[in-house]
């Protein structure tokens, strides 16, 4: 920071306050620097890369214009050929509408029979109920004991009206638990003459007589449970089957169906719930039976009955119904007379209810019929037909009961069925001819051809767009990285208005000398209050000095980027670094009342994030770190801020405020927060006095002379607690660079100790710990040129034998120490010591030895562990700049000479670097362990005495 704060006693005496540090960091050379002076005549190297990229780009979009104008070309003969087809298209048009003709039929007669159908069963229930209201009215009875007296013939007539084969007609009353018992022994008394009576107007019943039907009678209302008849329910209403048309035994069943409660039925018992709460006919979904010939299909319809024939009556009750079902193969049957079964036709009922499942049937809510001529067949119950005529569907809503659905219990569905009508590929194939298979190909192919030249196209734009985009949005993210948000907006329109007067004008000029000659205002703006911050890291040079590159941006990066992180959430804005001073301001370029406060907070929270990192950091970046603090200087008052355009150019502020906060960092003490008089005044009028502390002193301040000023009280941050070592310290994960040297990146969850933890260790203890991790990557490089793995342990020689036998250690003492050889096999096939593990086991001891080694140092003035530290910190820096580059010296000898070559590096001088002095693991262990332990036990005494 002195060649800064130099520069700005030099800005200040030439009347300027510009804040600059780049003449002292990035100086540029002259022509007398001995520098390559670029040519004038040729164009810069960076102006050909747009360039080459826009003549790539049109030369895509040029041949994809190639290609779609050969595209239309061929479109055209296509186009010529579908002109002579469509004469021949005749014969498609005339299959068309012989299957519209006959779907039309299909549709109308369903409908019509549908119709009759409901009609018929509303004229059957109304007759029905006027007759039984005069008859039960003369034998003063009511509902349920009523039997219609000539049922077998009313329910033929409905029956024939329906063209059903095999009818099934029923009359189903609705019986209470209280009239159960009354009901039953009716029925008993009415089932004789009902019998009688359906066998003299139905013909003969396989020889059975009434007695026989009588005898397979159940005499109680029933329901069938695991094939056994059980009594029906105590509870709620029941709907016995009373008569039956016609009258028969149903195969399977070894008793008659009459007293059966059809209440057990959950479809006749969900239609019922309805009929009862909209008074209107209810029909249910469509259902499937099967046998060993073949499977039909029908549906349940129940017409109500009720207690009054008046249809205006609304408070008449239902009191049973008429259950009739409907075949729909009957209903399709005999649709066309004397027509080819090559006709045919696919019918698809669809019911808008969700299909469902009882013990007796499966309901479905989709069937499919096929109609061949006179005869149909049923196909399965889903929608089986070919979805190639889907654009020829003829479909008609045939039954829709128009029934209030607010009316109809909760759960039940009122179903509105559908009725969709297909051609065959039977039907098709009698019509078929190539010229129709071929006019629908052309139109398919014509269309995909003019949809892939649209896409062809959008393609090719879009890929140009993308990479402009790309390109504009990258220079965004740099522009938005350097200027604020509102003085990049107003950079991009002033350049924009500087580009579009300069084609009006000339548009061979695009300097920024001739903007400004034709009036371009510098983007620059006057901020009357703010706060400025400097924060330059105290003892940073002389750490420096003794650190590898990595290990210095390591720290600045964890530095930077914790000030960074308070900056961004104290709405504080970071104006720059220079070197190991961080320069930020509050009050711009958002304008703020409570500046001064806002600066304050900041450099509270950054001298408490300072000392978690450099205890953090301590463990792996060496001693020393955790001294290392923060001087911080703070100033209020007005700033010029703006963009000085040019080369580099870069958001930066200008005035007297810059160069008093800039004063009170460097006249500050380290780990303090100096505040010139204004800014205290403001913290005053804040409430924030008891931050402030008047220093005891005076200060001189070039320029402005004798100024009191005062120190900021730090935030309360709680006492570092110290920790005693131990050898069963907790496992420490080492993670180690794959070079052998010292790891110095990561976070501290890497090592085993939190953030937390590792600020509460003594200043030895992080000694310690530091010591740890170099050894044990040293330990790792060791494994890793053995092999990997030790198979086989060698017995000592004789001379490891007598080490420490044969007097002191310098008698022991060998000058020369035989290096391995190099092979570049073994080179090859070594593992990557950062793969070795090295056991929690190892470390712990490692650790407890070096404690010990700790405790063995005293306190004196350059001899205690903290200097020790210092040395073998810079011993090991020394091991990295170490090689040999004698070129002679046979290491890769017997390699041919046209080998030793590989990418221009003479492979000879590549082992000479890469396998020296500090390529065995063990000697560096040796010399790194050595000068760990050099100053054990020193008394502290000159060693001239010693």
């Amino acid at each position: 920071m002195k060649g800064y704060h130099q520069s700005m006693a030099d800005s200040e005496e030439n009347g300027q306050s510009q804040h600059s540090k780049s003449s002292t960091l990035c100086p540029e050379s002259d022509s007398s620097s001995g520098g390559d002076i670029p040519d004038p005549d040729s164009p810069p190297q960076q102006e050909n890369v747009p360039l080459d990229v826009a003549k790539k780009e049109a030369k895509h979009v040029f041949m994809a214009k190639v290609f779609a104008t050969i595209i239309l070309l061929v479109a055209v003969g296509v186009v010529a050929t579908i002109t002579y087809l469509l004469v021949d298209s005749q014969e498609r048009r005339n299959f068309q509408s012989q299957f519209t003709g006959y779907a039309s039929e299909v549709v109308t007669v369903s409908r019509e029979k549908t119709n009759q159908l409901f009609n018929g069963l509303d004229a059957f229930s109304v007759s029905i109920s006027s007759q039984a209201a005069r008859e039960l009215e003369i034998r003063n009875s009511t509902w349920p004991f009523y039997r219609i007296p000539d049922w077998s013939v009313r329910a033929q007539r409905l029956a024939t009206l329906t063209n059903m084969e095999d009818p099934y007609v029923a009359f189903d009353l609705i019986v209470s638990q209280d009239e159960r018992k009354a009901w039953e022994d009716f029925a008993n008394g009415e089932y004789p003459i009902e019998y009688q009576y359906a066998i003299e107007k139905e013909g003969d019943k396989n020889g059975m007589t009434a007695e026989d039907f009588l005898n397979k009678t159940v005499p109680f209302i029933h329901q069938s449970s695991s094939g056994t008849d059980v009594p029906a329910p105590e509870t709620g209403d029941l709907y016995p089957l009373f008569q039956l048309y016609p009258l028969k035994m149903f195969p399977g069943l070894s008793r008659m169906l009459m007293g059966w409660n059809t209440n057990s039925y959950a479809a006749v018992r969900d239609l019922f719930q309805i009929i009862r709460a909209t008074k209107s006919v209810a029909v249910g979904g469509f259902f499937i039976h099967l046998n060993r010939e073949t499977k039909s299909s029908g549906t349940e319809v129940l017409q109500p009955v009720f207690d009054r024939a008046d249809t205006a009556d609304e408070d008449r009750r239902v009191v049973g119904a008429i259950s009739l079902r409907l075949d729909w193969l009957d209903y399709f049957k005999n649709l066309f007379h004397g027509v080819d079964s090559d006709v045919r036709l696919i019918v698809v009922l669809k019911n808008s209810c969700p299909p469902s499942r009882d013990d007796l049937a499966i309901s479905h809510h989709v069937v499919t019929y096929q109609i061949d001529g006179s005869n149909a067949i049923v196909l399965g119950q889903e929608d089986l037909h070919n979805p190639k005529y889907d654009s020829l569907e003829v479909t008609e809503t045939f039954i829709d009961l128009g029934i209030d659905h607010s009316e109809v219990p909760d759960g039940l569905c009122v179903p509105t069925s559908t009725l969709h009508v297909y051609p065959s590929e039977a039907m098709e194939k009698k019509y078929e001819t190539h010229n129709r298979t071929i006019y629908t190909s052309v139109v398919v192919i014509i269309f995909s051809f003019t949809v892939l030249v649209f896409l062809l196209y959008d393609f090719v734009v879009g890929r140009l767009q993308k990479k402009v985009m790309d390109r504009i949005n990258k220079q965004d993210m740099i522009v938005a990285n350097v200027f604020p948000s509102n003085i990049r907006d107003r950079l991009y329109q002033a350049q924009g208005n500087a580009l579009l007067q300069s084609q009006m004008v000339d548009q061979s000029t695009n300097s920024v000398g001739s903007e400004n000659e034709m009036g371009a205002a510098p983007l620059a703006d006057l901020f009357p209050n703010t706060s400025v911050v400097f924060a330059d890291i105290a003892g940073f040079t002389a750490w420096s000095s003794a650190r590898e590159p990595q290990q210095v941006f390591i720290l600045l990066e964890n530095i930077y980027g914790a000030l960074d992180s308070i900056a961004n959430k104290s709405a504080i804005f970071k104006v720059e670094t220079v070197g190991d001073c961080y320069v930020a301001a509050a009050g711009l370029p958002d304008p703020m009342d409570n500046h001064a406060i806002i600066a304050c907070k900041f450099a509270r929270e950054a001298l408490k994030k300072m000392k978690e990192i450099t205890h953090q950091m301590e463990v792996y970046l060496g001693p020393d770190t955790a001294a290392l603090d923060l001087r911080i200087g703070i100033h209020s008052g007005q700033v010029t801020a703006g963009v000085l355009r040019g080369e580099r150019s870069r958001f930066q502020l200008f005035g007297d405020t810059m160069n008093t906060a800039s004063r009170m960092e460097s006249s500050g003490e380290r780990d303090r927060i100096q505040v010139t008089q204004v800014t205290a005044d403001l913290l005053t009028e804040a409430g924030y006095a008891r931050w402030l502390v008047p220093r005891t002193n005076t200060i001189f301040v070039k320029g402005k002379g004798e100024m009191q000023t005062y120190w900021v009280r730090k935030a309360k941050v709680p006492a570092a607690k110290g920790s005693k070592m131990k050898s069963d310290m907790s496992t420490v994960d080492e993670t180690n660079e794959s070079d052998g040297g010292t790891s110095t990146g990561g976070s501290s969850g890497e090592h085993g100790l939190g953030a937390e933890g590792i600020h509460t260790l003594t200043k030895t203890e992080r000694l310690v710990e530091w010591d740890v991790a170099l050894l044990t990557s040293l330990l790792q490089q060791i494994i890793a040129s053995r092999g990997g793995v030790v198979k086989h342990i060698q017995p000592l020689s004789s001379e490891e034998k007598t080490i420490g036998t044969n007097g002191t250690v310098l008698e022991e003492f060998t000058p020369i120490i035989p290096m391995k050889r190099f092979e570049a096999e073994d080179l090859q096939q070594r593992q990557s010591p950062s793969s070795i593990d090295i056991t929690d086991k190892v470390k712990c001891q490692l650790r407890g030895y070096l404690s010990n080694v700790a405790s063995m140092y005293k306190d004196n003035p350059f001899h205690n562990f903290e200097h020790a530290n210092h040395v073998t910190a810079s011993v090991k820096k020394l091991l990295t700049r170490i090689v040999n580059t004698d070129e002679t010296n046979g290491l890769a000898k017997g390699t041919n000479k046209t080998k030793r070559k590989s990418n221009g590096v003479d492979l000879v001088d590549l082992a000479g670097h890469s396998f020296g002095i500090t390529s065995d693991p063990l000697t560096q262990f040796s010399v790194v362990f050595s000068a760990i332990i050099h100053d054990v036990d020193h008394p502290g005494v000159p060693n001239s005495q010693l």
